[in-house]
């Protein structure tokens, strides 16, 4: 029975051209979401390429047309974070992550892949809902985003607003 659903999840997954949440395939197959973290931990482990966003779950990668990619190393307070995003997506930028360095783990990852003012909306209402943790709390504030881009001035754009806002670090050139 876990072996069908497990498929029938993949398959799911590989049909659909947005995220869908855990709560979304735990409904759907009619079990917890728990059982669908295990069974996605499961498929991943056996090389389904399944990819855990904020925003849900989706096969293979969600590329964008993007031709443009920069690191920008930034500090804020946790309050600033929704003035940081959609200064980010209003220059035309897709958001694709957070980073910081962690003394212990070394790099860590999150994915967020906001390319729109709706995106950083539902990412900051379910950051404030879940009280959750930034992972930029682990570094006082300081992480790097990975910005993409269809035209070089965006990602300029989006430097000169994180700077006039006192967010990017020095030397980022």
């Amino acid at each position: 029975m876990s072996h069908n659903r497990r498929a029938a999840i993949l398959e799911l997954l590989m049909n659909r051209h947005k995220p869908v949440t855990g709560s979304e395939l735990a409904q759907h197959f009619g079990v917890s979401r728990q059982v669908i973290v295990q069974d996605i931990a499961l498929l991943r482990a056996q090389g389904a390429d399944i990819v855990a966003t904020p925003r849900g779950y989706f096969y293979g990668e969600m590329n964008s047309p993007a031709v443009f990619s920069r690191r920008l190393a930034c500090r804020h307070t946790p309050e600033q974070t929704r003035l940081e995003l959609t200064a980010l997506v209003e220059a035309g930028c897709r958001v694709v992550d957070a980073i910081v360095e962690h003394p212990l783990y070394g790099e860590i990852r999150g994915l967020l892949l906001l390319s729109t003012l709706a995106d950083v909306d539902d990412f900051i209402n379910r950051y404030e809902s879940q009280q959750a943790h930034l992972l930029s709390s682990l570094t006082d504030g300081v992480h790097l985003h990975t910005l993409e881009a269809t035209e070089r001035s965006a990602i300029q754009d989006a430097e000169e607003r994180l700077k006039r806002l006192g967010m990017l670090l020095p030397d980022n050139n």
